[in-house]
């Protein structure tokens, strides 16, 4: 897994994130599922980002794991 996958995946949540704001500012449907997903892949890239920071040697020294 390489850091830009990690990019994208928030992107993609960001994205997901706005269009659920408009969605739900102009009351059109399918709001709520667009935030959700759009959270949802946030949480992935977080748990991404902690993995790839706790496996990596480079960022284990920096941490003093």
């Amino acid at each position: 897994m390489k850091v830009k996958h990690i990019i994208v995946v928030f992107i993609l949540g960001a994205i997901f994130i706005m269009l659920g704001a408009l969605f739900k500012i102009q009351h059109w449907p399918g709001a709520a599922k667009l935030l959700i997903g759009g959270l949802a892949f946030q949480i992935v890239g977080l748990v991404m980002i902690i993995w790839k920071i706790l496996t990596t040697d480079k960022y284990r020294e920096f941490l003093d794991l």
